[in-house]
């Protein structure tokens, strides 16, 4: 591995998904490993990874991953046939499964995945238990972003004078 290549994947963020923080409050976070093919693992250093549209499903005490995007590279080898938007499982602690699963079914509470990281050589997913905004939750929360934007450019222009 080159300097240059290291410097390419120094950040460990790999992919947000944007789009579940502004749809969702989120509640409680856990970290889950991910079950990968070579392929796919080839596609998250080439950044070709969506969470836009992924959610956690639970199916005989077992976490998946549905909804996630891996763009296959055109370099892949012939003999595997790649499914970009395969079901991928989640590994998480039995503990853990079972309080999401608790939320889930009692609460009214949805299971999204926020981001994608390297942990040292290894592929993390954050997951979030998190309920869905109602439309002037979402405009309450524009509101205040742009507040803070706004005063965090007010003590700028003060400080600079």
């Amino acid at each position: 591995m080159t300097k240059a290549t290291k410097k390419q994947n120094s950040s460990p963020t790999i992919a947000l998904n944007k789009k579940a923080l502004h749809d969702y409050s989120i509640e409680d976070n856990f970290e889950a490993g991910i079950v990968l093919e070579g392929w796919e693992v080839k596609s998250i250093r080439d950044g070709r990874v969506q969470l836009r549209d992924s959610y956690v499903m639970f199916r005989n005490q077992e976490a998946f991953l549905i909804g996630a995007h891996f763009s296959p590279l055109s370099s892949a080898s012939t003999h595997v046939n790649p499914d970009a938007q395969r079901i991928r499982k989640l590994l998480l602690h039995r503990s853990q499964i079972h309080k999401i699963m608790g939320r889930v079914q009692q609460q009214g509470y949805t299971c999204v995945c926020l981001k994608m990281y390297w942990k040292g050589p290894l592929v993390k997913v954050e997951i979030a238990l998190a309920k869905g905004k109602q439309t002037h939750d979402k405009r309450q929360s524009e509101k205040d972003k742009d507040w803070q934007r706004e005063k965090a450019r007010i003590v700028s222009n003060h400080l600079k004078r």
